[in-house]
């Protein structure tokens, strides 16, 4: 991946390493860490455990376990006060360390990413906000990689789809706002859906305090419009519910979807990629050997061949890694004809690069076999062809028997009520006694329990009843103005944005319908109806233009023009607007 040519992530993670080092060089002597473990992934991006032992790290424990020892006299804990919950188990560790240990302990609190009046207020009913010291980590964005940035927070899309909590809005303007500070104002702020309307909002409130606090030259030049930012593209993730429901076609997203990635890393089992590199199993004398161990894999640019195939359709990645085996093997094989000592030197240099690409080799070829039996199994197969056949706007009625018969064969609660979902977004929702009739199944199948679940899922608007006659019809527009739509028509859209296509060129893609092999993401399509207007025009038009390549400066600055009336059947506020230098 290359790096971005307007924002250096490595800048980023630097900052954040320094301003956590510092705060925990702040705190004098040996020390224990109490960390909440959603934040540890995401600190483990930046800093490494080594590290954190140089500034006095002695033991690490995670908060939600409750089991912090008293082996060290200052404590410092690192969490989110955006929680309730987090808050109440600081204060109660505290006082069970207070009233059980010997030790006069001296406690630090971290807040990540800002310190809150809830956080200040249990700590305080409590009675040990007077015994704390508290700091504040302004940890937003985490760098994944070179192009990409992820905020820090633990399952946004609960807080504000179904508890309604808009946090994660605020906090996602409070991350963007220094990127403005350091490039310059985004010159245009461009956008689909009401949260990510009421985000624009927040971001033009925060420059309109941030201009009436800061009155010096140097801040006024940081807030003109950027040179090196052309645009930010904002997309309501409610807006297109159904790209996530399906299956990710990908070598990285099977891996995803069979294993889990969490920030960057996989838990494999040994028993299918081995031990680490110089690590041997090990078991007590005379006990069977145990294969059920997980072991953590890195999956990031700094591994050469997961580069090429993390993106790659899966149905190509058997030939990818034949290829590389072919090379790695003929390299290898150049030792033979070394006759000076410079090139023996010299392929004796390569030799830890060629041990280290064979060693990723042999990771990736075991996990593809491992991919190759989910692939190729009857159920994958049937939840492949449900998922294709609803989103090509084939009748989804027709589709009942078959997710019925999964049901029946205890397929796995998830994978079930994702093609659910998928019928009920794609089609405007599930014909009421067809639905009726899914409950049922589902709680006698999977457990009462499960009522909670349902019910979650239709506040989210994901599992909904029909109310309309035509399993296609999806009313469009009635909101309060005329870009506002109340939901996503995507029976109207297959032709408008060429969501369905029909030939994929998997080997060498030249369109983003290949990574669902057929099926081009809807979010996707309107970030291309901004950025590559003139490739989307192509696809779906048929018109050509003198413009080289899918995308231009030229386009890219007029926002979503001509594409009006396909935006019209997308659910959720449209707008585009500019911000300029001399604005207050």
């Amino acid at each position: 991946m290359a790096p971005h040519p307007g924002i250096d992530t490595d800048s980023i993670k630097e900052q954040a390493r320094k301003d956590l080092l510092d705060l925990l060089e702040g705190v004098r002597g040996k020390k224990n860490l109490v960390i909440e473990q959603s934040l540890a992934g995401p600190i483990g991006l930046f800093v490494k455990f080594s590290t954190l032992q140089d500034y006095g790290i002695d033991k690490v424990f995670f908060l939600e376990n409750d089991n912090l020892d008293t082996s060290q006299k200052n404590v410092v804990f690192l969490a989110s006060g955006e929680k309730a919950s987090q808050c109440i188990a600081i204060a109660d560790q505290i006082k069970r360390l207070q009233q059980n240990s010997s030790v006069e302990h001296e406690f630090s609190v971290i807040w990540v990413p800002r310190r809150t009046l809830i956080s200040d207020k249990i700590l305080e009913e409590s009675g040990v906000l007077g015994d704390i010291a508290v700091e504040v980590l302004p940890l937003h964005f985490v760098p994944l990689d070179q192009d990409v940035l992820s905020l820090a927070y633990d399952d946004p899309f609960g807080d504000l789809y179904l508890r309604k909590d808009p946090t994660s809005l605020f906090l996602a303007a409070q991350a963007l706002m220094p990127i403005q500070h350091k490039y310059g104002l985004f010159p245009r702020i461009i956008g689909k859906g009401d949260n990510a309307k009421r985000l624009m909002e927040l971001l033009l409130r925060m420059r309109s305090e941030a201009a009436a606090e800061e009155s010096t030259a140097a801040s006024r030049l940081a807030m003109m419009p950027s040179a090196t930012i052309e645009s930010l593209i904002i997309i309501d993730r409610e807006i297109d519910m159904a790209t996530p429901l399906l299956t990710q076609l990908t070598y990285e997203g099977l891996i995803d979807e069979m294993f889990g990635i969490k920030n960057n890393q996989a838990e494999i089992d040994t028993s299918i990629i081995g031990q680490a590199p110089g690590q041997q199993p090990k078991a007590p004398s005379g006990a069977p050997l145990q294969q059920s161990l997980k072991r953590k894999i890195q999956l990031d640019s700094s591994d050469k061949l997961y580069s090429q195939l993390r993106d790659a359709n899966f149905s190509i990645v058997g030939p990818l890694l034949n290829k590389v085996a072919r090379r790695l093997a003929g390299e290898y094989e150049s030792r033979h004809g070394a006759k000076s000592t410079s090139e023996l030197r010299e392929f004796v240099n390569k030799l830890p690069g060629y041990q280290a690409e064979q060693q990723s080799l042999k990771t990736h070829t075991s996990l593809t076999e491992e991919a190759l039996k989910h692939t190729q199994s009857d159920t994958f197969s049937r939840v492949l062809e449900i998922q294709q056949n609803l989103v090509s706007g084939t009748d989804p009625s027709a589709q009942h028997d078959a997710i019925e018969e999964l049901i029946a064969r205890d397929i796995p609660l998830p994978t079930i009520l994702r093609l659910l979902c998928l019928e009920s977004t794609v089609s405007g929702g599930i014909r009421p006694k067809d639905l009726d009739s899914f409950k049922r199944h589902i709680l006698h199948a999977y457990g009462y329990q499960h009522l909670l679940t349902l019910h979650n899922l239709e506040k989210m608007g994901l599992l909904i009843a029909r109310t309309a006659a035509n399993p296609f019809y999806i009313p469009v527009g009635g909101g309060s103005g005329a870009n506002e739509s109340k939901y996503t028509n995507y029976n109207a859209l297959r032709k408008q944005l060429r969501l369905i296509v029909d030939e994929v060129n998997e080997q060498d893609p030249n369109d983003i319908a290949y990574v669902y092999s057929g099926y081009a993401p809807l979010s996707v399509r309107l970030v291309q109806t901004v950025i590559q207007k003139q490739h989307l025009l192509t696809i779906t038009r048929g018109s050509t233009s003198s413009t080289d390549g899918p995308a231009s400066s030229n386009t890219s600055a007029q926002g979503w023009q001509q594409f009006e009336d396909a935006l019209r059947n997308v659910k959720g506020e449209t707008f585009n607007r500019q911000q300029k230098g001399d604005e207050a």
